[in-house]
């Protein structure tokens, strides 16, 4: 179950993608501020304070999961991750239009 632990050697491909969509969700959740929406989770609204945290959290923590757990077992955070983002674009262009 755990044969990819401490390695990115398999399932990189689901790894990256892990990465890449936390990354995506924190530059659009820095836009949505910078554009004057608030932030709905207040850890990470208690965050957007304190950058060097947020971008610990934001960006380190997700590659330090992924360095641990298999690629198989990210696929349902890659899946949660992407509705979010989904739903960040969507939130983005309504308070646009």
């Amino acid at each position: 179950m755990f044969e990819s632990s401490a390695t990115f050697k398999k399932c990189t491909a689901e790894k990256v993608a892990f990465i890449a969509l936390g990354a995506v969700d924190l530059l659009l959740t820095l836009t949505a501020v910078n554009l004057g929406l608030s932030e709905l989770n207040p850890v990470i609204r208690f965050l957007l304070y304190i950058p060097v945290l947020l971008l610990l959290v934001k960006l380190l923590l997700p590659v330090f999961i992924a360095w641990l757990m298999p690629g198989k077992l990210l696929l349902p955070s890659i899946m949660l991750l992407a509705l979010v983002i989904i739903w960040d674009i969507k939130e983005l262009v309504f308070f646009m239009v």
